[in-house]
């Protein structure tokens, strides 16, 4: 039988194995801090980690709606890696170099997690086995080889290129024709990482209160049911449920992602599969898919699903419609025949953020004290870390490599109005699937045509 929902597959799996956390008390009457900090995810948390270890002094307080891990640093593929929405954008504004350091900077971020997650006694499964980016049709190894040159261009001179027989050498995928490689990647259970995280800034002296949604940020307050909490800084670290505060309807869409897991799989299912070196695997596929060998030896796969509800509506536990659960386990038995009849044990979604432009951003309005991060766009299990990082040199108000990075302070138009916004995501999606349908049958060396029009309509490229 197949757990539906329940948050996640992470979260029942950390739970079935650790007692679980106490929950945290909720704010309850109005209070001051020196910086508050709205959400209790990746962002948010990695910001307060910094922001105590740089000043120790600073009374840091995060706010978290449900419970720490909630959103999609709780439900998210486990992909930590060097990934950043929006660079071939920021290259086109900035410069290439511009946007060649923000690419190092998040080559960085892979090591700097790793070496966070040791030094605090973390243990989130992390193995760093890279990232192996797969084609299985004609058109998508032109992209493939299209991808890894640009890879190389922004200085990714370890990335390797593989052939059809070397990539079934390191994992045996269906009709693959080609990979591309890189190091700049690992394998987390993403859920112990947070959990970790936030016990570390508790450590630190920070305060973090759980069941406390906040509805409303302006300059010098967060407020929420329970009492207003009053700083000079007001960070914004919501990422998908961004559109849930007032005023920020339309600032990033809440772009749903869905995910099963099998069961575990037995030592001769994996000498016929490989995947020794437990690389986090996905493809280029415009409707792309993403995976990885979990410690316990499953695999868990997603891909988008349904894309998008109407309004901006987000989930309440990860429930996941049953034709988005049959199209991923389709999809899990395409790339690996040998698994058919295997058992999905697990089914959840989530959200991440979306802007307009498809660029991640790390901005600080100094007139107002007001700040945020995020619109990852999928890429935010690393990407956090770095804007934490960043957000913590611009409240100190200090100048360095990270603040002149051509992310931080980008704006970007807020996206169309209903109808417009559902019809469009649900017309764009439907475009990228019909033309992954078509490369796959036609065979075609080219990407299709309706998908570089879904491309430029969306703002991806």
């Amino acid at each position: 039988m197949t757990i539906n929902g329940g948050i996640s597959f992470w979260y029942a799996t950390d739970h079935g194995t650790t007692p679980a956390t106490p929950p945290r008390t909720p704010l309850t009457a109005h209070t001051t801090a020196d910086v508050v900090i709205v959400g209790g995810g990746y962002t948010g948390l990695w910001t307060a980690y910094y922001m105590k270890q740089a000043a120790p002094d600073l009374r840091v307080t995060v706010l978290e709606q449900k419970f720490c891990g909630y959103g999609a640093s709780g439900r998210n593929g486990g992909w930590l890696y060097n990934g950043i929405a929006g660079r071939d954008r920021y290259a086109a504004l900035h410069g290439r170099q511009a946007a060649r350091r923000l690419q190092q900077a998040m080559n960085a971020t892979v090591t700097e997690v790793i070496d966070v997650a040791a030094k605090e006694g973390i243990d989130a499964g992390i193995h760093r086995g890279g990232v192996l980016e797969v084609a299985r049709t004609p058109a998508q190894l032109g992209r493939l080889k299209a991808f890894h040159a640009a890879e190389l261009a922004f200085g990714e001179t370890d990335r390797e290129l593989h052939d059809a027989a070397a990539t079934r050498t390191r994992i045996d995928i269906a009709d693959a024709v080609g990979s591309s490689w890189s190091p700049h990647g690992a394998r987390i259970h993403p859920l112990k990482l947070l959990r970790g995280l936030a016990e570390a800034c508790e450590r630190l002296g920070v305060v973090i209160h759980e069941s406390t949604p906040v509805t409303e940020i302006s300059a010098g307050k967060a407020v929420t049911p329970y009492g207003t909490v009053r700083a000079p800084h007001v960070l914004r670290c919501t990422e998908g449920f961004t559109a849930a505060l007032k005023g920020q309807k339309r600032s990033w869409l809440p772009m749903n992602s869905s995910m099963i897991a099998t069961a575990p799989l037995p030592a001769e299912t994996w000498a016929q599969l490989g995947w020794s070196g437990r690389e986090v695997l996905g493809d280029m596929a415009h409707a792309y898919m993403y995976a990885q060998r979990t410690a316990d030896d499953r695999i868990a796969i997603g891909g988008r699903g349904v894309p998008y509800r109407f309004g901006s509506r987000t989930d309440n536990d990860g429930r996941t419609q049953p034709a988005t659960v049959d199209s991923l386990r389709d999809l899990l038995f395409s790339f690996f025949p040998v698994l058919a009849g295997t058992e999905i044990t697990h089914a959840w979604s989530g959200v991440l953020g979306v802007p307009r432009d498809w660029c991640a951003t790390v901005t600080l309005d100094r007139t107002t004290g007001v700040g945020w991060a995020g619109g990852y766009v999928g890429s935010g299990v690393a990407t956090a870390n770095l804007a934490g990082r960043t957000l913590r040199d611009l409240v100190l108000g200090e100048s360095t490599e990270l603040t002149t990075l051509p992310w931080v302070n980008h704006r970007v138009r807020r996206w169309e109005p209903e109808p417009l916004r559902w019809l469009g995501v649900q017309a764009l999606y439907a475009a990228y699937r019909e033309a992954d349908r078509r490369e796959a049958a036609t065979h075609t060396p080219t990407t299709a045509p309706l998908a570089r029009l879904a491309d430029r309509i969306s703002g991806r490229h």
